[in-house]
């Protein structure tokens, strides 16, 4: 059976995509650690993130990159990046807008609304150079 994930990016369930190319999908969290925290997943149902073919393992940070960097531009914090990977089955890496440290922890995530989700998006979308160009 099909992860969340692999239905997002087929676009079964809607998401609020931030970003995509031909191995990648980046969208935002629908529970939040902070606001802009962002999933990252490859396109290939893979359990574990080191179980990823070496070429998708090199390439997966370079298209996390300007994703992280649009986060900071549009939250004005610090991104950090988690990879827990027992949520759901499907590798994945978590980047989080944080104050510390300590803000790198689930019990601190809570569900978030589609118009915050969509808000944030846009910003992200803004600091990406997108506009709003995507739909969700």
């Amino acid at each position: 059976m099909p992860t969340i994930f692999s239905r997002i990016i087929r676009k079964e369930i809607p998401s609020f995509k931030v970003a995509e190319n031909d191995r990648f999908y980046a969208f935002l969290d629908i529970r939040p650690i902070n606001p802009g925290h962002t999933l990252v997943v490859p396109k290939i149902e893979i359990d574990e993130v080191f179980d990823l073919p070496a070429e998708w393992l090199t390439e997966i940070l370079p298209f996390a990159q300007p994703i992280a960097r649009a986060l900071r531009e549009a939250t004005g914090q610090r991104i950090g990046m988690l990879v827990a990977g027992f949520e759901v089955p499907h590798a994945h890496l978590h980047l989080i807008p944080i104050a510390s440290e300590a803000d790198l922890t689930f019990a601190r995530a809570r569900p978030a609304t589609d118009e915050d989700l969509q808000a944030m998006q846009a910003r992200v979308w803004r600091a990406l150079g997108l506009g709003s160009a995507e739909g969700r």
